[in-house]
């Protein structure tokens, strides 16, 4: 899906380029709105939720593309811009570690953010292969070493999520109003304050056993239809739309069960008080800190690594919060493409749907936990990533898909399946479910017809086919001096990305959790 329009600059991109101080030239409606007709019109129906009945999460990459900015041109001279959504995720779930594979055939991790993610670097290897194999229009120009590319100057990519990722940008403060009674709420044990929207799969615990039940805060709460909508900066409680290019710390409230926020408006008390937090699935890291499980707004602790939920069987994902926090430092390309690129794909800003939103949140779990990592390797650093929130509601996330259905009998449940697009010329989709393709039998297991586009395995394939389409002498240093074969030992091999990723590990992030080298072991 492409979107072109005319715009005078109105901010510089959040990564400078060599060639020019060009300007962002998009709003994170115009984001969302891409994003949501794309998804209505590209994806098929297979893969979707069921009406009524299920809800997913999605997750997008848009190319901006621009003029390259002259030293002639003034400042508000029309620019010409161009939005492209590259590759798309939709999903919820994540496999346990006892389903996990060492030929690198399933997908672990099939939250959207992830898939979307994954799809991109499918995108990635394509345009790689246009431009060095096939001498055509691409992404990518030469570098100054050989075998070695770079992202044209007039490009950057936006990521867009429709939830706050899950974990710790999914730990928001939950304001009520100091000097009114509080709003009409309801006991009900299916509405509770966890971000079950965040990816979180609803786990068989009950998140608050350790709590007081009859506590005042600690009751579930949900808002009734027809609450006002309450919008909060810095403690101060307010009503109405906040500015999308804001960029102040502060909290957004919002009713998950009522559909348009923004349109209501009304006078408001002047302060409001935390006492309580939308909570994430997401557990602490095995061995680390704990969530202190308290009452109200102390159930959980912020900045930790966390890893992703599953049904008894503990998965090994880490969440996608710390995931993109990750790829904010190491690029979104992963280590293997690194073997081609002369700098990292870094991401110019994240956007968010209509959800429960805190900007200052966001920024602690994207940026502020590795803010003071240092010794990076030339050309990798932490971005100074916008972000910002739409105010366009996902049509088929958990909020929009509850407000529907009203009181239709039955669960409200997250969709199985997963649906990955990427702007390739061959077979751009994937659907899967429990990590293989959708449809696949326990015997088809261990088939190439049972492996995601997006899997370890398929993406290994696809970067070795572009290797064996370049002659040896046009390899990067990288490659061409060393022997290499496994998935393993090539992703090892990208040397300044592995001391990236262990100044990383070593300053911020001690505690990932790894898979062990044997998974990683296939050819």
């Amino acid at each position: 899906m492409t979107s072109c329009a005319h715009y005078s600059p109105y901010a510089p991109p959040s990564r400078s380029r060599a060639s020019a101080p060009a300007p962002t030239m998009w709003t994170p409606d115009e984001i969302a709105q891409l994003c949501y007709k794309h998804y209505e019109i590209r994806l098929p129906k297979q893969g979707k939720p069921e009406p009524n009945r299920e809800w997913t999460l999605l997750a997008a990459v848009v190319k901006i593309q621009f003029p390259i900015y002259e030293a002639s041109d003034t400042p508000d001279k029309p620019v010409h811009v161009t939005k492209e959504v590259v590759s798309m995720g939709t999903g919820t779930k994540c496999i346990g570690q006892s389903k996990m594979r060492k030929s690198g055939d399933i997908l672990n991790d099939s939250h959207a953010e992830v898939i979307a993610r994954r799809s991109f670097q499918r995108y990635l290897l394509y345009q790689l292969q246009l431009a060095a194999t096939l001498n055509k229009e691409s992404i990518f120009v030469p570098g100054t070493q050989r075998g070695l590319w770079k992202l044209r100057p007039n490009l950057l990519f936006v990521f867009f999520s429709s939830h706050t990722p899950c974990g710790d940008a999914s730990i928001i403060p939950m304001l009520e109003f100091e000097e009114q009674p509080c709003c009409p709420v309801i006991r009900d044990q299916d509405s509770s304050l966890s971000l079950e929207d965040s990816g979180n799969v609803k786990t068989p615990e009950n998140e608050r056993k350790h709590e007081d039940p009859d506590g005042p805060v600690t009751k579930k709460m949900r808002l009734e239809p027809g609450t006002p909508a309450r919008f909060f900066t810095n403690g101060t409680a307010q009503h109405g739309k906040q500015d999308s290019g804001s960029f102040a710390s502060g909290v957004r409230g919002s009713n998950l069960t009522v559909e348009r926020l923004a349109d209501v408006a009304c006078g408001a008390p002047r302060s409001a008080t935390v006492v309580d937090i939308y909570r994430t699935g997401a557990k602490c890291v095995p061995g680390e800190a704990e969530d202190l499980r308290k009452p109200g707004a102390a159930y959980h602790q912020v900045g930790l690594l966390r890893v992703k939920p599953g049904r008894g069987d503990r998965t090994c994902s880490m969440s996608c919060s710390d995931k993109m926090a990750r790829w904010n430092v190491l690029g979104c390309q992963g280590a293997l493409l690194m073997h081609f690129l002369e700098e990292p794909i870094y991401l110019s800003a994240v956007v968010i749907g209509k959800c429960p939103y805190s900007q200052e949140v966001m920024q602690r779990a994207l940026i502020g936990r590795c803010q003071n990592v240092l010794a990076l390797p030339k050309g990798y650093g932490v971005q100074e990533l916008k972000i910002q929130q739409s105010d366009l509601l996902f049509e088929q996330s958990r909020c929009a898909v509850q407000t529907k259905r009203a009181d239709s009998p039955g669960r409200l449940v997250p969709c199985g399946a997963a649906i990955s697009w990427a702007a390739v010329p061959e077979q751009p989709l994937d659907v899967t479910a429990n990590g293989f393709p959708q449809g696949t039998t326990k015997k088809g297991i261990g088939s190439l017809q049972a492996r995601s586009r997006i899997s370890k395995v398929e993406l290994f394939r696809s970067f070795q086919k572009l290797l064996s389409s370049i002659s040896e002498d046009k390899w990067p240093d990288s490659l061409r001096l060393q022997k290499l074969d496994t998935y393993q030992e090539h992703k090892e091999a990208a040397s300044a990305y592995q001391e990236a990723w262990s100044a990383l590990r070593k300053q911020a992030f001690a505690s990932w959790i790894r898979n062990p080298p044997d998974y990683h072991q296939f050819k």
